[in-house]
């Protein structure tokens, strides 16, 4: 827990992943934030089991990729792990073969697909998010909100003593879930076939070797207690996750530990199994969860100062492992936006974009989604006819684009404005030479000697890139940042055979302007006579600035 003194400049409520990862991107662009959640702690329930390759370019940026990758919990080799579909988990099986194996990022990205639990990022999110400055209150909800022309004015309760505080701040993101009192409030609409069930998750510890019959479980798609149940090995071991539909009346209050516990029998095939339910919060605390398993966008995910973000935003299917990193990239995308427009760097149209890039790109990824639970769910689990499950989930990952175009598959980025930056490997500070030459006004993450990626240049500021004849772009990106007052890195990368400037499509003396988030702004494919004003006028757009 940390305290400021200060009235924070952006209110998140609700302390689960995206919160916390937008109070972590904010945090890194110097805004003041204060998290309100109104359980007393995280959960100790996995939940999301994992953040693809395009998530982990993010966390990268904030420095957060090392410590991630030290709480990896699932180590286990996915392609020795089965994914079976039976009626129950001692049954017959109606189909079985290997789990997905995460999709590598084929050369695309410097990151992999990282196996971490919710609960174990979300522990090393809220180290980093008060590291950078942010104010974390649990126990805490949000009772009402008003917002202004200048700011929204929200009042808090502490839920253990009653007491209420009231918090000003320029921005409200609402980060509080599929169910989202906030949305409601604000009276969004939702689109798309809505709530497919409420589902009981439970946490358990069991030995389910006689069950398995010596298969090397990884998930399971049941018949039993209910179709559409699911079974994860959580630890590989002895801790597995379960999830079935909330039986007929009940609530999560009214569940039972003996109904819960019989649930689990059923779903294995063996009623005198010994199960032992994992608490999820401490002594006193809930002992199982209930999650909305559905497929919805909100019409709108902006209203005024008030910004949806996660499952706030939209509800997707859980095949496929998208919808945490789906509401963290939204995280991502509006953090060094509102970011600018709160330290005067940018006007504010450019929240606009909010919503007009990340409503398409939830519509994607909520298809895909849904195509693969149909596909696993289905009488006999085996994968339709129809394009490589591998490459549409790349292309899900990082071939959407913001604008006007046709998705990109990753392996053909190109430096197109709208894609995702290309990933190339170079030497930065190099003794043989190549290397890059960092002469703008900015402050990247990146630094120091050594191999790097073109990614590790951005997460900041924009930065200009070019290549070895590019040097006019570097002194005009210094001229625009003192012209404009804004902060503007520059980059003059060298390379063998100007392989970055090649990649980016501007061997011909161009430049690239690459926003923070690492997308791609503007392009000159070929040098131009007055590159300041080209630049000026580039970078006045991506801020709207008149």
């Amino acid at each position: 827990m940390s305290t400021t003194s200060q009235e924070p400049q952006v209110l998140v409520v609700g302390g689960a992943v995206t919160g916390l990862s937008t109070a972590v991107f904010l945090g890194w662009h110097g805004i003041r934030t204060l998290v309100v959640e109104r359980h007393p702690d995280t959960l100790s329930h996995p939940r999301s089991r994992g953040v693809n390759p395009r998530t982990v370019e993010l966390y990268r940026q904030v420095g957060l990729e090392e410590a991630i990758w030290s709480e990896a919990s699932l180590a286990t080799d996915f392609s020795k792990l089965l994914m079976i579909r039976a009626e129950t988990l001692a049954g017959p099986e109606m189909f079985s073969g290997p789990t997905d194996q995460p999709d590598p990022s084929g050369g695309v990205s410097p990151c992999e697909w990282a196996p971490v639990d919710q609960d174990r990022l979300e522990h090393l999110l809220r180290e980093r998010a008060v590291q950078l400055g942010a104010e974390l209150s649990f126990a805490t909800e949000m009772v009402s909100f008003e917002q202004s022309d200048d700011g929204v004015t929200a009042v808090l309760r502490d839920t253990a003593t009653g007491a209420e505080r009231t918090v000003r701040s320029a921005y409200l993101v609402a980060a509080d879930g599929s169910r989202s009192p906030i949305r409601e409030e604000l009276g969004i609409e939702t689109d798309g076939p809505g709530e497919f069930a409420t589902t009981l998750s439970v946490l358990f510890e069991a030995d389910l070797s006689a069950a398995a019959r010596g298969r090397e479980v990884g998930v399971c798609y049941l018949d039993k207690p209910a179709p559409s149940t699911i079974l994860f090995a959580h630890d590989g071991k002895k801790r597995w996750i379960f999830a079935t539909a909330m039986p007929e009346g009940a609530t999560l209050d009214t569940v039972t530990e003996e109904q819960a516990i019989g649930l689990v029998r059923d779903a294995i095939g063996q009623q005198d199994l010994d199960v032992r339910i994992v608490p999820q919060l401490p002594a006193g605390g809930a002992k199982w969860l209930s999650f909305v398993i559905g497929a919805q966008v909100a019409r709108e995910y902006r209203r005024g100062r008030v910004f949806l973000v996660g499952d706030a935003a939209h509800l997707v299917p859980p095949t496929g492992g998208f919808g945490a990193s789906l509401g963290i990239q939204d995280a991502g995308n509006l953090a060094w936006k509102l970011a600018a427009v709160l330290d005067g760097e940018s006007g504010p149209e450019l929240l606009d974009t909010y919503q007009s890039e990340r409503h398409p790109v939830a519509w994607m990824t909520l298809q895909q989604a849904l195509g693969m639970m149909q596909e696993r769910t289905g009488p006999d689990g085996e994968e339709a006819e129809g394009p490589d499950p591998a490459e549409a989930y790349s292309t899900t990952v990082f071939g959407y684009r913001y604008g006007e175009g046709p998705v990109v598959p990753p392996q053909h980025l190109r430096g197109e404005p709208g894609t995702r930056a290309p990933h190339v490997v170079f030497e930065r500070n190099g003794s043989d030479g190549n290397a890059s030459q960092g002469d703008g006004q900015g402050s990247s993450p990146a630094a120091g000697a050594g191999k790097i990626s073109t990614l590790d240049l951005y997460g900041r500021a924009p930065v200009v890139l070019t290549g070895e004849g590019g040097q006019a772009w570097v002194d005009a990106a210094r001229e625009v940042s003192a012209a404009l007052g804004i902060t503007l890195d520059a980059h003059r990368v060298q390379a063998p055979d100007d392989a970055v400037a090649s990649a980016h499509g501007i061997a011909g003396g161009g430049a690239v302007l690459v926003r923070p988030d690492g997308f791609v702004a503007w392009r000159a494919t070929e040098a131009v006579v007055d590159p300041q004003t080209a630049l000026r006028e580039a970078v006045s757009a991506l801020y709207a600035r008149s």
